[in-house]
């Protein structure tokens, strides 16, 4: 079971858009994400969201003309995605299981982004795969881009997995490290608790 599935019995989907919603309203920035991911690839550029929740980053991004995808596999959260943003494609998959081809969707993203703690909140001991999974997502030259705590004060469970952990993953597979941040406004990394990871494949 998903560390996610056993922190929210995977019945959030509501709750978790009504929060980014009041954010917004009280005037917060709640497209760090999609406006870093942006940066990185030009419209038209195709983009997965791994781990997309409510589709937040991948809606934003759809708007400002990205053709995108989001896979998450907590059926609550999706059913709100879906009900913000009908006409965008959304699959209920588990990660660790994630092949495009079996799902009728091409596996040659320009950009894969899994934002939002995705890898902590993984089942303990898939994360390799899933790494593996996302990378097989991207074409030549593409980028994954991951965000994630790496201490408890940026968590809602004990951490889970190490920065060199991560790079061992992705090196695994073939990825390259580009560039590493310590928030999605493109902060410099400090070794702080918080990292945001490019990667090229």
């Amino acid at each position: 079971m998903s560390r996610w599935r056993e922190l929210t019995g995977a019945t959030s989907g509501e709750d978790y858009a009504a929060r980014f919603a009041a954010l917004a309203r009280s005037g917060k920035d709640v497209h760090g994400e999609a406006r870093f991911c942006a940066a990185l690839v030009p419209a038209g550029a195709r983009v997965l969201d791994a781990g997309c929740g409510t589709g937040r980053v991948v809606i934003r991004l759809a708007e400002l003309g990205y053709d995108c995808v989001g896979v998450d596999l907590d059926a609550s959260m999706l059913a709100v995605a879906q009900k913000q943003a009908p006409g965008l494609p959304w699959f209920q998959v588990d990660l660790a299981r994630f092949e495009p081809n079996l799902l009728g969707i091409a596996a040659d993203f320009d950009l894969v982004v899994a934002a939002g703690n995705v890898f902590p909140l993984l089942a303990t001991g898939t994360e390799a795969t899933v790494v593996k999974r996302l990378a097989a997502a991207l074409r030549p030259g593409g980028l994954m881009v991951t965000g994630f705590g790496l201490d408890e004060a940026h968590l809602p469970v004990p951490p889970s997995i190490t920065l060199p952990e991560y790079d061992d993953y992705c090196a695994a597979v073939g990825l390259t490290l580009v560039d590493r941040f310590a928030t999605w406004d493109a902060a410099p990394y400090d070794g702080g608790g918080y990292a945001v990871s490019v990667h090229r494949r």
